[in-house]
């Protein structure tokens, strides 16, 4: 009962959020969920991680991309983005040896410039 009752409600656990794959405009996977980014103040979702290209967990790059680019489809089981893989790989991103940089305000100006959505600072 429990379990019927946690897929019926609005809120959802950063847990269940992690490892959650993230589809194209085209319905095709292109990444994973690894990290979102909750901003310390207001307790509001930001950004979200996600890695593209990688083979078993290994390797491929991060891209951190705003919360607003993201759209929960049930019939998918993941997240959306209205956007290509192609757009994706072109995106600012990071390696897993730099995660510190979804920090840098300079690289977070970079990638809300590039998705087209006004920044939440």
């Amino acid at each position: 009962m429990l379990e019927e009752k946690s897929r019926t409600h609005d809120l959802i656990g950063s847990d269940r959020v992690e490892s959650t794959k993230v589809y194209g405009k085209n319905g095709e996977k292109i990444g994973t969920v690894q990290r979102v980014m909750i901003e310390k103040v207001s307790g509001q979702a930001r950004d979200v991680e996600i890695s593209v290209g990688t083979f078993l967990g290994m390797g491929g790059e991060l891209h951190s991309l705003p919360w607003e680019k993201f759209e929960y489809d049930t019939e998918l089981d993941g997240y959306r983005l209205d956007v290509t893989e192609d757009q994706l790989r072109q995106a600012p991103t990071h390696g897993a040896d730099d995660r510190d940089r979804a920090y840098d305000r300079d690289y977070q100006k970079r990638v809300y410039e590039y998705w087209a959505v006004g920044p939440y600072w």
